[in-house]
């Protein structure tokens, strides 16, 4: 890819831009215990997390199917979606990595695996969304990464072109989907690594 090719950069947001992680979400919730890693994937491999990503269901009833299917109480829920959003907290330099993209003259979007409730709750809390000319977000369109579909639905939404296009992501699952229908891809590790990433694909920043 040429340094003239590329007009549009891509950002996944959870581990990307705000933090998340599952384990200690649960940990925070539930307390420390034994099954900390089999209660975290009960919770987030289930097809309710599935779901409520997918926009087929509410955070309501997804507290509501925790209770009945895996036996959480009222306040447990209360807490697990309190810390669902609360522990996503930037992660260092992404904001500024954002910033300098548009800066320097690139089309800046969003593609994210995320519930209605928290993206509400992250456009409400930091500034970073604004800054996006775009965003596909998983519940308004029922798709999830790595599905083929939902890289498309960014490209036809946003008349945007594959091959001017970089994805960045922390999962390889998700770069190596983004990849296969001609998007460059970057897997994120650091707001410096995923810098130097994109000057190494002729991103001028």
């Amino acid at each position: 890819m040429s340094s003239d090719n590329v007009k549009n950069i891509v950002f996944d947001i959870g581990n990307v831009v705000v933090r998340w992680s599952p384990l200690e979400i649960i940990r925070l919730t539930l307390g420390e215990t034994d099954s900390l890693e089999e209660q975290t994937k009960s919770i987030f491999h289930s097809d309710t997390w599935l779901n409520l990503n997918k926009g087929l269901i509410t955070e309501s009833d997804a507290k509501a199917r925790y209770q009945e299917v895996i036996g959480l109480t009222e306040l447990e829920c209360e807490r697990l979606f309190y810390y669902v959003k609360q522990t996503q907290i930037l992660i260092y330099g992404s904001l500024e990595l954002i910033k300098y993209c548009k800066t320097a003259g690139y089309k800046v979007f969003a593609l994210t695996d995320n519930v209605h409730e928290t993206v509400s709750y992250l456009k409400s809390s930091y500034t970073f969304w604004d800054l996006f000319d775009g965003a596909i977000v998983s519940a308004e369109v029922g798709l999830l990464k790595p599905q083929p579909e939902i890289y498309h639905s960014l490209l036809s939404k946003y008349d945007l072109h594959a091959s001017e296009t970089v994805f960045i992501d922390d999962m390889p699952h998700n770069v190596k989907g983004a990849e296969a229908i001609g998007i460059s891809a970057i897997q994120f590790v650091s707001a410096v690594q995923c810098e130097q990433a994109l000057k190494s694909l002729g991103v001028k920043l």
